[in-house]
């Protein structure tokens, strides 16, 4: 759900982008720029790719287990930043094709290669974004979908193409204004999260003396679900338990954050089974900000 969500946000604003200024060049019968928009667009990709393949391999190259919390931590805060970036500002000059117009007739007037530099770092933008958040997502879940990555990057194309080529009539306003409510969400959980990993480097590190603990057992939750059990008494209702779950050979409640129910939690929602209380009370603060300014920025009343 989460690789859907994001790519399609991010590729439906690379093909209105491109497929406003094919239009305006197309029109103009400006064949040369035409050239340049698709060089631009072709090495964008490779450029996107070549960086998600390096942070990736940054992240993976990190053998201390906490000072991989810490670029964890760092990691997700700077994801959530970026998704606020993105559901704040860009959806914003994004969804008014007025202002994409503007930008593209400032591109074609630009001697040189300006069509191919606006459009390259345009879609290169968008690309170092999606790096981004894929890879945090990943980092929750354990899991990539590439049915969910690859439906969401079809579904941008064709409605991209069926609002800038064909000229239909399509609500953009919606689209942002649903896929921006999942991006408050999911930005909250990256803040959960990150703050989550910080945990985990302050324990692992044994820095817990810098504030203020001596033992993780110190550290207050605001819950905790039961812990993955290696068997079950007659207490414990059997259905509320996966076994072997990931391989670990234990029976893992269903609300655990590794629990089949707590797992999609997890991912959408940056839900823990076992949060402190600076992790639950930023998500939480995050979480409201997020809907109270998504409230404030698509139901304000518009002028007549």
């Amino acid at each position: 759900m989460n690789e859907f969500i994001i790519v399609f946000r991010e590729s439906l604003e690379a093909c209105l982008i491109v497929g406003i200024i094919f239009t305006l060049l197309e029109k103009n019968h400006l064949t040369k720029e035409i050239k340049q928009l698709w060089l631009g667009v072709i090495s964008a990709l490779i450029a996107s790719v070549i960086i998600g393949i390096i942070l990736n391999n940054i992240k993976q190259s990190i053998g201390n287990a906490s000072i991989d919390a810490l670029v964890e931590s760092l990691l997700m805060f700077l994801t959530a930043g970026l998704l606020w970036y993105v559901i704040f500002w860009l959806s914003k000059h994004v969804s008014d094709r007025n202002e994409l117009e503007s930008e593209t007739q400032k591109a074609m007037s630009t001697p040189g290669w300006g069509v191919f530099l606006v459009v390259f770092f345009a879609i290169l933008r968008e690309g170092f974004e999606t790096a981004i958040f894929l890879i945090s997502s990943f980092s929750i879940l354990g899991s990539f979908s590439y049915i969910g990555f690859f439906s969401g990057m079809i579904l941008a194309i064709l409605i991209g193409y069926f609002i800038v080529v064909q000229g239909r009539q399509i609500n953009l306003r919606t689209f942002f204004q649903a896929t921006t409510l999942m991006l408050v969400v999911f930005a909250s959980g990256m803040v959960a999260y990150g703050t989550h990993e910080a945990e985990e480097f302050l324990v692992k590190g044994n820095h817990l003396e810098w504030v203020g603990l001596e033992n993780k057992k110190d550290i207050v939750r605001v819950w905790d679900i039961l812990q993955p059990k290696t068997e079950l008494n007659l207490n414990d209702n059997a259905s509320m338990y996966s076994y072997d779950l990931n391989g670990k050979k234990k029976h893992t409640h269903l609300l655990h954050d590794k629990g089949i129910v707590g797992v999609f939690l997890k991912g959408f929602f940056g839900y823990n089974s076992n949060p402190n209380w600076v992790e639950f009370i930023l998500w939480f603060a995050s979480l409201v900000i997020g809907i109270r300014l998504w409230r404030k920025f698509y139901f304000q009343p518009t002028s007549a």
